[in-house]
């Protein structure tokens, strides 16, 4: 059954108890008597005891019944302080559980460093991390899984947060021996007729899709994978090219084979790579270190390689 009682009613309980008068009860905690008298009655009715014996010349006692129940509010109310102060001490210092979702297309370039290094720095944090596609994050975040998430500026609602740590912009992946894999800049037009290793994910695909159709083209999608390491070995092998928002300081492919990214020239925009988290008035110590330590990791580690650090 669903409890119809508040902690206040039983401050109020517990003060009249031990002070045996409504009138010095609402002295001590700044209430009226008829609330505090209220407040009594609520709680008589809810779990159908009586709390004290009313006597007009004497005040209140309490009845054998309310002298247990006296002792357990009493402890109750002790418990909810304690809570409140362990509360507290995760609000104010870097110490406690953080659980990090970080995008999967970055995660083994990003996370184990970045993570190893903020727990050196923070023995007292227990990170736990989840490494999911933009769809999952968001959920994850809305339903309060994760603290956090380390992730790109893709579909972010009104009721989240986002911290930007670095620009993004697209590249365009090829294998060594490609006969594009010379020149500066690519565009969407030389890429129409080219057999493409689309990275199928929620909102990645929709985002790397977006640079043809505004230009009116449709790409020539060979192949499809939702692992970034598939495709980066798709690609390398010659199953064609392939689209990242990522330039990763080893070139490459996890076959060993070489790959060459060539910035893709358009109106594609950039992306954000950033810590996303939900809106909140009152963020703790932990999530507010663990942000500064991604904007220091970033600069210090040169990320993605030249991309340019924000914020």
């Amino acid at each position: 059954m669903p409890l119809r009682f508040t902690l206040r009613q039983l401050e109020y309980f517990v003060a009249v108890g031990e002070a045996g008068s409504i009138a010095k009860a609402a002295e001590q905690v700044n209430v009226s008597p008829p609330s505090i008298s209220a407040s009594i009655a609520q709680l008589e009715t809810e779990f159908g005891v009586q709390l004290f014996v009313r006597k007009h010349s004497h005040g209140l006692s309490l009845t054998a019944g309310g002298r247990v129940f006296l002792k357990e509010a009493a402890r109750l109310l002790n418990d909810a302080d304690a809570l409140h102060d362990v509360a507290g001490d995760f609000a104010e210092k870097v110490r406690g559980p953080l659980a990090v979702g970080c995008l999967l297309t970055f995660a083994q370039i990003v996370l184990p460093a970045l993570r190893m290094r903020f727990e050196r720095a923070h023995p007292d944090v227990r990170v736990r991390q989840f490494e999911r596609n933009q769809g999952q994050l968001l959920e994850m975040l809305q339903r309060g899984e994760i603290d956090l998430a380390l992730t790109y500026d893709l579909e972010l609602s009104q009721d989240m947060t986002f911290e930007p740590l670095m620009l993004v912009p697209a590249y365009v992946m090829l294998p060594a021996g490609h006969r594009f894999a010379a020149k500066a800049s690519i565009t969407t037009e030389e890429l129409a007729d080219e057999p493409m290793v689309l990275l199928d994910l929620p909102f990645s695909r929709e985002y790397f899709l977006s640079a043809f159709h505004q230009r009116g083209i449709r790409p020539n999608i060979a192949e499809r994978t939702g692992d970034i390491a598939v495709m980066r070995s798709m690609v390398a092998n010659g199953f064609g090219y392939g689209i990242a928002n990522m330039r990763p300081l080893n070139t490459l492919a996890p076959d060993g084979k070489p790959l060459v990214f060539v910035p893709l020239d358009g109106d594609l925009r950039p992306l954000t790579m950033g810590v996303a988290l939900p809106n909140s008035e009152h963020r703790t110590q932990t999530v507010q270190a663990f942000i500064e330590h991604c904007r220091h990791f970033v600069v210090e580690q040169g990320v993605f390689g030249a991309e340019r650090a924000v914020g």
